[in-house]
């Protein structure tokens, strides 16, 4: 599972990144997770707004910081 945190480096980007690792880190999963600033890349994914989150190429929550718990819930589905 390859989870991308999209966003420019502001701190709900960074704090959405923090909530990512942590619930990887918990759930025991082997995903690989990578913070991604590249603007043409989100772009490309159909993201207008920070930050955001996709799984496997699909975005799954833009504009909002996702907690713990709510990540924990994409991971297991």
């Amino acid at each position: 599972m390859k989870i991308q945190v999209l966003g420019t480096g502001c701190s709900r980007c960074n704090m959405l990144e923090a909530n990512v690792r942590a619930a990887v880190a918990e759930s025991g999963s082997n995903a690989v997770v990578e913070k991604v600033t590249d603007l043409d890349m989100m772009m490309d994914l159909g993201v207008m707004v920070t930050p955001a989150l996709a799984v496997d190429g699909k975005v799954v929550s833009a504009g909002k910081v996702l907690t713990k718990e709510q990540v924990l819930s994409i991971i297991k589905e």
